[in-house]
């Protein structure tokens, strides 16, 4: 199974990447570079700014469970999960199994780690869906054209769709057939112990009734993807680009709401410069301009998804170390 994964990985990195270069190409590789040169002095503010929205992410994950490791722990293990979920071929899985793996080494049981990373991917799904609602309405009150209704709607329509369903899955029992799925392939997956996973229905159900702790994530969540705003507004700021606050909330909205609808492409290449594009061209703001905006929050990736790796791997090795010594 790992070889047509891989390969799936391959080919929609190379779609998505085929899909950025024409879109470079088409509006001008030189204006586009000019314009990133130009925002450079905004990446070390974007990388500090991203800095505090893992630390709020990693405050709304530990408030969700608890336990071990210490605040500085869970922020490493946020921070790994999205590096790995970011600079890598994983579809946005590898990054939460990396995750779930590093918690249960600090003290978290598996069932219990797992439930806290489903619940907590939940909750950053259902503030990105309350951040572009907030960032519709704001366009709603600031645009005259309501052009853009009929296709923002539809979108809106299909991400509450699909985040109604995935929490009525969990609560009707999808990982109690996850929990016999793992029994069943225990056999075939040494590092999967007979039982590992039995409870993981009961942990999540449980989180579930933490209402107070859910109140606490969603609002902290919900900070951190208004200060990628901020991002927003500072590098058109750098590149000397008219952006208010509040065009920069409705196109980071918007932008985030079309990188997550291609999760499955690799880093979302060309979908989240496709994204900011249409959304930045609602403001009259050239595609170019918003393509190189685009290329400071990729270059902010690679500033802190590197690390990220390194971090990971170095954990790894460390064990490793460890077992074998």
């Amino acid at each position: 199974m790992q070889i047509p994964f891989r390969r799936a990985g391959l080919v929609l990195i190379a779609a998505g990447g085929a899909g950025l270069i024409g879109l470079v190409g088409w509006f001008g590789a030189r204006q586009i570079g000019a314009e990133v040169l130009r925002a450079a002095w905004a990446l070390p503010a974007a990388v500090a700014l991203h800095g505090v929205q893992l630390l709020l992410s990693s405050v709304a994950w530990r408030g969700l469970v608890g336990g071990p490791p210490g605040q500085m722990g869970w922020l490493r293990i946020r921070w790994v999960r999205e590096a790995v979920n970011t600079m890598l071929p994983v579809a946005q899985i590898g990054g939460n199994l990396a995750a779930i793996r590093m918690l249960t080494r600090h003290g978290q049981p598996l069932p219990r780690a797992a439930a806290a990373t489903v619940l907590d991917l939940t909750l950053e799904a259902l503030t990105l869906f309350l951040f572009t609602l907030l960032g519709i309405a704001t366009l709603a009150a600031i645009s005259p054209d309501h052009a853009w209704r009929p296709w923002l709607g539809g979108g809106l329509a299909v991400m509450a769709a699909a985040l109604g369903g995935f929490v009525l899955a969990q609560r009707a029992g999808m990982f109690r057939l996850i929990e016999r799925l793992a029994e069943r392939l225990g056999a075939f997956l040494p590092g999967l112990p007979p039982g590992a996973l039995a409870g993981l229905h009961g942990e999540l159900m449980a989180l579930h009734r933490r209402h107070a702790a859910i109140a606490r994530a969603v609002a902290i969540h919900f900070t951190g993807w208004l200060l990628g705003a901020m991002e927003t507004w500072i590098a058109f700021a750098a590149m000397d680009q008219p952006c208010g606050v509040l065009p920069a909330l409705v196109i980071q909205s918007l932008g985030m709401a079309a990188r997550n609808a291609g999760f499955a492409v690799p880093g979302a290449l060309g979908v989240q410069e496709a994204g900011f594009v249409l959304a930045a061209g609602l403001f009259g703001i050239p595609a170019d301009a918003a393509i190189a905006m685009s290329m400071v929050k990729r270059a902010r990736e690679l500033a802190c998804g590197l690390p990220g790796l390194v971090v990971w791997q170095w954990e790894e090795v460390r064990r490793w170390a460890r077992r074998t010594g």
